[in-house]
């Protein structure tokens, strides 16, 4: 149950991270015309999103640690408000990288804030989509606080992680999906 907890707050704080971008290099090039948008899978658009940001999340099979986690750190109500968010979600296996024992530790009561600022560190404020991030960098403010860096000029990269499944819809926001667990 703790991985699971855990995998909730970094989905969380994935979403919040994205939103409040800031562009470092202007480039009006859209996504669907550059070489990042060859590099990250794209699902088909859907007519409705079929849920907030923590039903996506939940319903999607990927991502029981980071709803584990965003449950944990009592951020559930915060993903499923109005938004919107942008979230750099983690997988189950992105959580599995992470060394022996550390999402049993952030799990735990005593490291609940903890939990919650790397949770919140994955969630931008607004919805930021694949091709508006195609072709520059962007230094978004986290809803963790800090700025994470993200570079659509070859692919999409978020600190390093590397997007492999962008744009997935949800009501009050969007879902990227990240190879690895980012840090504050």
């Amino acid at each position: 149950m703790t991985l699971r907890r855990f995998a909730l707050l970094a989905g969380a704080a994935s979403l919040l991270s994205l939103g409040a971008c800031a562009t470092k290099h202007d480039d009006d090039t859209a996504m669907a015309d550059s070489p990042a948008a060859a590099a990250v899978d794209q699902p088909a658009p859907a007519a409705h999103a079929s849920g907030d940001i923590v039903a996506v999340a939940s319903g999607a099979g990927q991502f029981n640690t980071l709803v584990a986690a965003v449950q944990a750190a009592g951020l559930v109500e915060a993903l499923q408000g109005p938004g919107p968010f942008t979230v750099f979600a983690p997988t189950d296996a992105a959580f599995a990288a992470l060394p022996a024992g550390t999402v049993e530790n952030l799990l735990r009561p005593e490291n609940r804030e903890q939990l919650r600022a790397i949770l919140l560190y994955h969630v931008v404020p607004g919805r930021m989509t694949s091709a508006q991030l195609a072709g520059q960098t962007v230094t978004p403010t986290t809803l963790q606080g800090s700025t994470v860096d993200v570079d659509g000029r070859q692919g999409v990269k978020v600190d390093g992680a590397t997007v492999v499944t962008a744009d997935i819809a949800a009501s009050n926001g969007v879902i990227h999906v990240i190879d690895r667990v980012i840090m504050p």
